[in-house]
């Protein structure tokens, strides 16, 4: 089965930029789209955005309209989520997976911690 890493989170001054990285390995590998997700504590995950993985079509919620961008690295299975301009509300531990339509396709991973604070 597919293995899903995530890792660069850390703790971060208002304004910085962080890049996360999601990693997969195991297989079969083939998502229709790979998504991050941000979770608070006492709430669910919430979308953040997800990038085509045969385009490079991307989509984002509202909220993360304009500050974040995905990438990704195709030979290597990676998938990239940029940060700019950190908020305090930016705070939350971020997940990535495959989605094809709202279906989630693989087993959580452990997450990535953001936190924003000075």
């Amino acid at each position: 089965q597919v293995h899903l890493v995530e890792s660069g989170g850390g703790l971060v001054q208002p304004g910085g930029s962080l890049r996360l990285t999601c990693s997969a390995s195991g297989g079969p590998f083939d998502p229709s789209f790979m998504a991050w997700f941000r979770q608070t504590p006492g709430k669910g995950r919430d979308l953040v955005g997800a990038i085509s993985w045969s385009t490079d079509s991307t989509y984002f919620a509202e909220d993360a309209k304009g500050r974040f961008t995905l990438s990704k690295d195709k030979a290597k299975n990676t998938v990239y989520l940029h940060i700019v301009d950190l908020k305090p509300e930016d705070t939350a531990v971020y997940y990535c997976n495959g989605r094809i339509g709202a279906r989630i396709l693989y087993p959580w991973g452990q997450g990535t911690r953001v936190t924003v604070s000075s």
